[in-house]
């Protein structure tokens, strides 16, 4: 390591690729104006790739456009929440360019969200809009009447397909298309689309979206992301590649992981509109697809979770695809485990990098540019202007000494503005330091070392990762207590190689009752999302209690925490239902 004074306190930035600068300068501009210097730019390219259809970067400007009129025209205006629950499609991004064009905050809602986790966002955010798929209507129709929702506009996945198809309408609902076709016969409810858009000013720090998380507490939180939030991250996450590729105009993004999820949000989407790569659009993750589209199309880039990785390496042709044709691969959303980083490179020939960031982080703040030495195991180096110290887990203000293990906290321009009205929670996640800059506590333990590369020792002590998407015990453990069989419910993750983790949930039944594990999934499943349903379920006579009555899940994880699945498993196969 160096002692040069250029890096006091910052041993990162001798590791940088050659490109890479230690500080940037960022656009003092709505999001918006992202998509329209890429719509001059380059207008006649291929944006999207979805379904055997391509859009050009000219086209989505021109319907984010009609549609932000349409929106403005029913009364969509700066500050107003309009939901988002679409999977992959090219209608998420020109409903999300629409909402950011007016000044509006994205929601983020995922489509797979069972009624009752709708409503909880819905009624928490506010939302005056939603835009969702024909098929989730009646789900959001039937909580309508609970929110504050007053327009449910509907798309379908095959209406941008190659073999587009029109759209059923659906009662109490507007259509999608109609928002973004002005010379449209509409119905009459529907307003016509000016060519006259509103004019209205956006600053940095007015907020652009709504990006939910539970924390550790499982209550759901909306992260404040704001344009110039994102803005930055989209600079610092495009200062990490090479410029000679972004010059070139070739790149191609293999885009599997979900818009609704900050990691594609702002790593596929906004980084991919900014330098003018093609998307290639997958609204569900097929093995078979995918590696289709590797072959077809040749992606330069591809971000998704280690479990995307694992299954690909399950494949049994995936040496027949040409993934040692893609420039570069990247792993985030959960830790991947070394030994399948390992695999991927020894088999496919090219490196898998790792990343690390959170929600409140818009969301990147580590990772490995592409010509840096890799530490496997770690999530990199900081990104431009991202400073990071680890503290005293106590106090959380005492700063530790390289190699010593605690709260890793992070500062930067990426960070949010705080939680969406609550602020004693954004108070305890916010805090300023003895430098007087705000440090953004992310509740990770983590040890940096002489290098600046950090690993991330344990996760938040209750939070559990499946598919790169956070399950949160209590909400888990709510559902398991509205069945009247349970008395006692503790969820935990049990490590597993091909999902990262799995819930497991440990039960206790009232006294002479009982019930099978299938009937405790299958209630759950009708309150949770699939993949925040418990695929395992331990049937006790009672649960390890503390002297005061409180579930000790420290002695649950100790019991279960070192167990480990069988290596690389068949991606379909399932997980057992113990009792």
């Amino acid at each position: 390591m160096s002692d040069h004074s250029a890096y006091a306190g910052r041993p990162w930035l001798e590791h940088y690729d050659y490109w890479v600068r230690a500080h940037l300068t960022y656009p003092g501009r709505s999001l918006a104006d992202l998509l329209a210097i890429t719509a001059v730019e380059r207008p006649d390219r291929p944006a999207t790739q979805f379904l055997g259809a391509q859009l050009t970067f000219l086209d989505l400007k021109r319907r984010s456009d009609a549609l932000a009129a349409s929106l403005g025209a029913l009364g969509i205006v700066k500050g107003d929440r309009v939901g988002i629950m679409l999977p992959n499609c090219p209608q998420y991004i020109i409903a999300a360019f629409a909402v950011l064009r007016l000044g509006a905050v994205v929601v983020n809602i995922n489509p797979s969200y069972t009624a009752r986790e709708f409503l909880t966002l819905a009624t928490d955010s506010g939302m005056r809009s939603i835009v969702t798929l024909d098929a989730l209507a009646p789900l959001v129709l039937g909580s309508r009447a609970q929110t504050a929702i007053e327009h449910v506009i509907v798309t379908s996945l095959a209406e941008y397909s190659g073999d587009a198809a029109a759209v059923p309408r659906v009662e109490s609902t507007l259509a999608f298309t109609d928002l973004i076709t002005p010379s449209r016969v509409r119905p009459q409810s529907v307003p016509a689309a000016s060519p006259a858009l509103p004019r209205v000013s956006i600053a940095p720090d007015d907020l652009a979206v709504l990006q939910y998380t539970g924390g550790t507490t499982g209550s759901p939180k909306g992260a404040m992301l704001t344009h110039g939030n994102i803005w930055a991250n989209v600079v610092q996450t495009e200062s990490w590649t090479n410029p000679a590729y972004v010059l070139n105009g070739n790149e191609r993004y293999l885009v599997v992981i979900p818009y609704f999820h900050i990691y594609a949000f702002t790593v596929c989407m906004m980084v991919g509109l900014r330098i003018g790569a093609l998307q290639i659009i997958h609204h569900r993750y097929d093995p078979e697809q995918v590696l289709t589209s590797i072959r077809d199309f040749v992606p330069t880039y591809f971000p998704a979770v280690p479990t995307v990785f694992v299954s690909l390496l399950s494949h049994p042709k995936v040496s027949e695809y040409g993934l040692d044709r893609v420039r570069l691969f990247n792993s985030g959303g959960a830790p991947c485990p070394v030994e399948v980083l390992e695999e991927f490179e020894r088999r496919i020939g090219r490196p898998l990098n790792e990343g690390y960031g959170l929600s409140e982080t818009s969301p990147v703040t580590h990772s490995t540019s592409q010509l840096a030495f890799r530490k496997l195991g770690s999530i990199g180096l900081p990104f431009p202007d991202t400073d990071m110290k680890i503290v005293d887990v106590d106090t959380g203000t005492r700063e530790l000494p390289i190699g010593e293990a605690g709260e890793l906290c992070v500062s930067g321009p990426q960070v949010m503005r705080g939680y969406w009205n609550k602020p004693d929670e954004s108070a305890t996640a916010l805090r300023r330091g003895a430098d007087g800059r705000i440090w953004f506590h992310t509740g990770d333990i983590a040890r940096m070392d002489e290098d600046g590369y950090t690993s991330i020792v344990q996760r938040k002590k209750d939070l559990i990762i499946v598919d790169g998407y956070n399950v949160y015990p209590s909400e888990v453990e709510a559902v398991l207590y509205a069945h009247p069989s349970v008395r006692l419910a503790a969820v935990i993750g049990v490590p597993d190689t091909y999902h990262g983790e799995i819930v497991k949930a440990c039960i206790a039944f009232k006294p002479g009752a009982s019930a099978t594990a299938e009937d405790l999934i299958a209630h759950c499943c009708t309150g949770l999302a699939e993949y925040k349903v418990p695929k395992l379920v331990e049937i006790r006579e009672t649960l390890p209690m503390s002297a005061v009555g409180k579930i000790l899940y420290r002695i649950l994880r100790d019991e279960h925490g070192s167990a480990t699945s069988a290596p690389l498993p068949d991606p379909a196969g399932s997980a057992t239902h113990t009792s």
